[in-house]
């Protein structure tokens, strides 16, 4: 079986490069923690295969909110980000869906139709 993390980021918060590269580090890491306290056995496949992640668009928040629960509702592990609001955006601001890591099919249910950024 082969795993995925997958973050979407928000294409309507026009981000720069670098803020959406740190945006999605925090996803990415919030992740895994998440997996590692739930013990989830998904982590260590992943961690075996080589950790591949990938990065998708979403509109806007409100589809983000949709894959997040479709994403849990599928037993998936997601993290929501939201921003300190130190530089480019408000305090608050989500930017950003982390999903997994977890098994390709399950994960390609929720974000198999999302752009590659």
């Amino acid at each position: 079986m082969k795993y995925k993390l997958v973050v979407v980021i928000r294409e309507d918060l026009e981000l720069s490069c670098g803020k959406v590269a740190v945006q999605v580090a925090h996803a990415a890491v919030e992740c895994v923690l998440k997996s590692k306290k739930s013990k989830n056995i998904w982590l260590d496949s992943w961690l075996r295969e080589g950790q591949r992640k990938v990065v998708v668009k979403a509109k806007n928040l409100r589809e983000l909110y949709e894959l997040e629960f479709k994403a849990k509702s599928l037993g998936l592990i997601t993290s929501l980000i939201k921003d300190a609001g130190l530089t480019e955006v408000p305090p608050g601001t989500v930017t950003c869906l982390g999903i997994g890591p977890g098994p390709e099919e399950v994960i390609n249910k929720v974000t198999g139709s999302l752009p590659l950024l």
